[in-house]
């Protein structure tokens, strides 16, 4: 048990230099660690770490290699990952028939297995080491500290990569002294709103009452968004640290954990982390011999979206259902049981140790004038390297998209990115300059959220795009107020009927009022953003939306109402492959023989033709087009 700081200091000496030795093959010794995040873990990361630990077993390794798992590489696409140390090689989709390979040609016999190294798509050059992959290049980790590189699950590892440090500073520190720091810092929310959070910090420690508590918002229901779970599966304890900074500065004596129940394996890193430093003396009464005591709790969401806004989150933690409160007052004067309350995200409170172990300046020395330090994204779409980012304030679109996102697949156009979930707008080619931060992001007509980072290319109808995050805003509304619960069906019921066809140009108008509506007197913020993906494709994309309603057609051949599957009957060879593939028997033979072709081709009946695709899959002469 670590009872002082002094006992921490040596812990932390003795946990740093065996971290190190495991990285620097301390006593010839070698380590072989495996991503542990979902991802990779739903690709048989686990089934693969237990083969590897048998294959080393049966060969006689176990004194010189050892092998465990970490956090999230980031890296999603190519997982899942296998790193040796000391080399620093790094494998990629690996699978079960590759350990034995790996272990003989690598473990024994000292050589690379070449065909498992990332393979750079320009040069052809095959990359060992992580960091001289482009996707790692331009991003610097402070939220993602120790992710993909400590055992989330081994808090010795934690305190080895600077773990409680943070802590250990601001209990040296008056309560004010800590709120200052991170003041100064400029960290700012990463849940989406951007609120200062030592502004947030400060209004709480004002508020005068014996009960305060710190409740941490792990809500993320972004459709695309893993920022916080893979921080919570990666790197926990700085989490709980960070709460447990919070507490001290605010005066707290209890923290909640809000989870959502759908994040099994964050939750159990989080038990474990919350058990191993209660046992640690590292929470709990007295923690490091001060008079400050601090306890965690944990609290599993049902998937509601709404309870991502921090007043729903409260009545959901109460065991109430979970729908936003009028403010003012605001959780910092009247929250929790109608305590003074701070919510922060996973992400905010994963800044807040870095920020106390290694002073608010170098914190303040990455972003941007008004939005410093980093920010994760969870970067998907149509995206070459879909993954988890994390990059200074102020890194361009472009950086993000082509530099670390690799581009877009198949040699498409990049058409727009979608920001902020649900909850953010879409920003186009004109904007790939833009440097990304809050308020910027705000000021183009989008908004940073949480994250998420959604790139489309040309085959995205945007209509469609808003048709879409409108029915996700619709079955997760909680339906408390009017300009919500209504006004989102109705744009909903809009965007389809424009989308099947049917749209005039009133419903343009009825967009435009609908919107502000909406956006004017929604109760939170679900409501309040609900109509940006709308506002911002009609700001953007209007052709589009023209086109489905006086063309009738859909430019991306997207929307099954406004498109059918043609034959160009030069390019069959009457093969007959697409009408074995039909499920409604709408491909039968012509009498029309191509030149130079020796059977008749086919052809699509559009009355019988549901849409589904599937010919135009299985034609391997691309005779099959969309109009």
């Amino acid at each position: 048990m670590i009872r002082t700081p002094e006992e921490l200091h040596e812990r932390v000496a003795a946990c740093s230099a065996c971290l190190n030795g495991k990285f620097e093959g301390a006593e010839g010794k070698r380590a072989v660690v495996l991503c542990g995040g979902t991802g990779c873990l739903s690709s048989n990361s686990k089934e693969i770490r237990e083969k590897f630990a048998q294959v080393i077993h049966e060969k006689g390794l176990d004194d010189r290699v050892t092998v465990n798992q970490v956090g999230c590489f980031g890296f999603c696409s190519q997982g899942p990952f296998v790193k040796i140390f000391p080399e620093d090689t790094l494998y990629r989709m690996v699978k079960m028939e590759d350990v034995e390979e790996i272990v003989e040609k690598d473990l024994i016999g000292g050589e690379i297995v070449e065909r498992l190294l990332y393979v750079d798509p320009v040069s052809g050059e095959k990359i060992q080491r992580q960091d001289d992959i482009n996707f790692y290049k331009k991003q610097h980790r402070i939220a993602l500290h120790g992710c993909g590189v400590i055992d989330p699950e081994n808090i010795n590892e934690a305190l080895g990569s600077g773990a409680y440090q943070g802590l250990a500073r601001a209990l040296t520190m008056d309560r004010q002294e800590v709120i200052n720091e991170v003041l100064a810092a400029g960290l700012r929310g990463r849940g989406g709103g951007g609120f200062p959070t030592g502004r947030k910090w400060q209004f709480a420690y004002n508020e005068k009452g014996d009960e305060k508590y710190v409740v941490c918002n792990g809500d993320e229901g972004d459709p695309g968004a893993f920022m916080d779970r893979s921080i919570l599966e990666g790197n926990p304890l700085a989490v709980i640290e960070g709460m447990v900074i919070a507490g001290y500065a605010i005066g707290a004596k209890n923290g909640y954990f809000y989870v959502r129940a759908e994040y099994p394996v964050a939750v159990k890193r989080l038990r474990i982390a919350i058990k191993q430093a209660t046992e640690e003396g590292l929470l709990g009464e007295h923690i490091l011999g001060t008079d400050f005591s601090f306890n965690v709790h944990i609290r599993l969401g049902a998937g509601a979206f709404v309870c991502g806004e921090e007043t729903a989150l409260l009545n959901s933690i109460e065991g109430k259902r979970g729908m936003p409160r009028p403010r003012p007052p605001f959780p910092a004067v009247k929250g929790l049981w109608q305590s003074p309350t701070i919510v922060n995200n996973v992400e905010t409170l994963a800044c807040v140790p870095y920020i106390l172990r290694n002073g608010a300046a170098e914190f303040a020395k990455y972003g941007t004038e008004r939005s410093k330090g980093t920010k994760v994204f969870a970067l998907g779409g149509k995206i070459n390297n879909v993954g988890l980012v994390e990059v200074p304030m102020g890194t361009t679109l472009r950086e993000l998209i082509y530099d670390i996102g690799g581009g877009i697949p198949n040699g498409k156009k990049f058409k727009a990115i979608q920001t902020g979930g649900p909850s953010g707008g879409c920003l186009t080619t004109e904007y790939l300059d833009e440097p990304i931060d809050f308020d910027n992001l705000v000021a183009k007509g989008s908004m940073m959220g949480s994250g998420g980072a959604i790139v489309m290319d040309e085959d995205n109808c945007m209509v469609d795009v808003a048709k879409f995050y409108m029915e996700f805003i619709c079955d997760e509304s909680c339906g408390k107020c009017t300009p919500c619960r209504i006004g989102t069906k109705r744009m909903l019921e809009t965007l389809t009927k424009i989308t099947e066809g049917k749209g005039t140009m009133q419903d343009l108008e009825d967009l435009k009022e609908l919107v502000a509506a909406t956006k004017n007197n929604s109760l939170c913020a679900l409501g309040q953003t609900a109509s940006n993906p709308i506002a911002s494709t009609m700001t953007h994309f209007m052709d589009e939306y023209l086109a489905h309603i006086q063309d009738k057609k859909c430019p991306a051949h997207v929307c099954k109402n406004l498109m059918q599957y043609k034959i160009e009957r030069d390019k069959c060879f009457g093969c007959g492959m697409c009408a074995k593939a039909c499920p409604a028997g709408a491909i039968s033979r012509t009498d029309y023989v191509a030149p130079g072709k020796k059977l008749a081709a086919m052809a699509i009946d559009p009355a019988k033709c549901v849409k589904c695709g599937a010919c135009m899959s299985t034609c391997k002469f691309k005779a099959i087009i969309k109009e």
